[in-house]
């Protein structure tokens, strides 16, 4: 067998993937739990009045400072994605980012106003170590087997909904009930608990993310005998410009929003400074893009472009999707009716219960399965993900008894951001089966669908909202719309997230795989930032034609994309040479 093989990871298996891929899996896992756990308390914890222990601020300064928190977790992984190719390798750049990230929230558990930004600060970098290597492990893991790679992302993508439902649940329910702190604490000692789980484990990946070599003719680098286009000088300076303008942007933006103006970098260019700022960076960034692609050999050009198209894609998917903490999460607050009693009340509480046991031990069921195949020689790393499961187990067995000794129930607002982890961990196994099945469809046609069911989640509010007349403040619409939501929206995620990542890996030059997982990101994070946009004119289009008005518009701008990416599929199936 040749040495770069990957073949000896299929010796020890899971449910027919490398056990290796589960160890990621729960290091993922604990990973989503922190930060979806400190991103659920965050507003709450900003916008709560003082008397709660909060700092009390207003609305739009809490979306502003988190909206900025969210784009430069994800920008900055490109920085991570950088170091980890070139410098440190993506084993130690997961340890760096976790070791960052447990420090973050423990900053955080204090509460000080120097300790909330140094705390939020330290997440952000973190971050960016430790999400484009995970995936870029998992790349490599199966570098050899790419059919069975779709299945294995779409695993990998379970775990992160797992880490995201229980953190939204169980950090947010202590948050809450209990106090600030222990929220912000509880996501640090599982991130914690990951950090060490991994570390523990970490030779399960044999050589795979060890330090880049220089002349190690196995290397990414020695293997890919594709036309180079080395960075010059004069795109080295352009890339920092873009940097600096895009960082001071999104650190300026809510600064100049919580003070009133009174903070402003680009005041200089007048009251639409910080707009110019932005545009000129993105526009710098298209010529780059452009410039490089005419540079490259025809095959790798044409692959790069499909790419592209795709994550053009994604920036109008995330936009719509993630009206979820924002414009769904207010019409959950004020347009829905959420107070439930008797049969209503028990028929909650029995739906609430289940749906935290069941995934909880399904996960526990995995956990044994690695046990069984990883005890022997990774005793301790098992030890200290069991200790973290126990911990689980007794917070969310709390939760549920502490929730049965009221007789009028009032279901959080915030409750509905959980529906979509868990509808992913239920669907996921099925659409793993479509795509490795014969009725797999082509990229482009998988775009269509997420998008085209994107915008059926849309039409569902927009439907259930028909009633509310323009300007109100309040209504009682059923539950039963927003459930609805988050079901389509949910399937339409499936459709593209996981499936993306597969095809940035698949079309990729391998020696550029974590960069260009960097700009998929880039484009999410434009995507989220669209989102916040989106959000900021709903009080005005409520005010003039009705809330209803809002969510069509973004169903008609889901179909139209959902429409334009099967229109293109002859072409984009051109540009990608034969990759599925």
């Amino acid at each position: 067998m040749n040495g770069n093989s990957t073949d000896q990871f299929f010796k020890s298996t899971v449910l027919g993937h490398p056990s290796g891929l589960f160890v990621l899996f729960f290091t993922e896992m604990w990973e989503r739990f922190s930060y979806y756990g400190m991103r659920a308390l965050l507003v709450l914890f900003l916008t709560a009045s003082l008397l709660d222990e909060g700092w009390g601020w207003p609305r739009e300064h809490a979306m502003a400072l988190f909206g900025s928190y969210v784009g430069l977790v994800y920008l900055s992984t490109m920085m991570g994605g950088y170091f980890a190719d070139k410098i440190i390798g993506f084993r130690y750049a997961v340890l760096v980012g976790a070791l960052l990230m447990t420090l973050g929230h423990a900053s955080m558990a204090i509460e000080t106003q120097w300790s909330i930004y140094l705390g939020l600060g330290l997440l952000v970098i973190g971050n960016g170590f430790f999400k484009p290597n995970m995936t870029s492990i998992i790349s490599e893991m199966y570098k050899d087997r790419p059919e069975k790679k779709d299945g294995a992302y779409t695993i990998f993508y379970m775990g992160v909904n797992a880490g995201a439902f229980l953190g939204i649940l169980l950090c947010g329910y202590l948050g809450e009930k209990v106090g600030w702190s222990l929220g912000f604490g509880l996501a640090g000692i599982f991130m914690f608990f990951g950090l060490v789980q991994f570390w523990l484990a970490q030779n399960i990946f044999g050589a795979i993310g060890l330090k880049p070599k220089k002349d190690d003719t196995n290397s990414i680098e020695a293997q890919d005998n594709d036309k180079r286009v080395p960075f010059t000088s004069w795109q080295l300076g352009l890339i920092l410009l873009m940097v600096v303008l895009g960082l001071l942007w999104i650190i300026n933006a809510p600064a100049t929003t919580i003070t009133g103006g009174e903070f402003n970098i680009f005041s200089f260019l007048g009251e639409n400074g910080n707009n110019m700022a932005i545009l000129t960076a993105l526009g710098l960034f298209l010529v780059l893009l452009i410039y490089r692609f005419t540079q490259y050999s025809k095959i790798t050009r044409d692959k790069l472009i499909a790419v592209t198209f795709f994550a053009l894609l994604s920036v109008f998917f995330w936009a719509i999707f993630e009206q979820s903490p924002g414009t769904l999460t207010i019409f959950a607050k004020d347009y829905t009716d959420r107070t439930l009693d008797g049969t209503s009340a028990n028929i909650f509480r029995i739906v609430n219960a289940a749906i935290t046991l069941i995934p909880l031990a399904i996960i526990t069921w995995v956990l044994f399965l690695l046990f069984k195949q990883t005890f022997a020689k990774y005793k301790w790393s098992n030890l200290f993900l069991s200790l973290s499961f126990l911990i689980v187990w007794a917070i969310a067995i709390w939760m549920l008894l502490d929730q049965l000794k009221d007789d009028k129930l009032e279901v959080p607002a915030s409750w509905f951001s959980v529906l979509n982890s868990l509808f992913i961990i239920t669907l996921a196994p099925l659409f793993s089966k479509w795509w490795e099945s014969k009725y797999n469809p082509s990229a482009n046609m998988k775009y269509g669908i997420g998008m085209f069911l994107l915008g059926l989640g849309m039409a569902c509010v927009a439907f259930g909202a028909m009633g509310i007349e323009p300007g109100a403040k309040t209504a009682s619409v059923s539950m039963i719309w927003l459930i609805l939501v988050y079901l389509f929206h949910t399937m339409g995620e499936l459709c593209i997230s996981p499936v993306g990542l597969s095809y940035v890996s698949k079309l990729v030059p391998r020696r550029m795989i974590a960069f260009m997982f960097g700009v998929w990101y880039l484009a999410i994070a434009i995507g989220m930032k669209g989102a916040g946009v989106f959000g900021e004119n709903v009080d005005k289009v409520a005010d003039e034609s009705g809330i209803s008005y809002f969510f069509w518009i973004l169903t008609i701008i889901s179909l139209i994309a959902a429409f334009f990416s099967v229109v293109m599929t002859p072409i984009i199936k051109k540009l990608m040479h034969g990759v599925r």
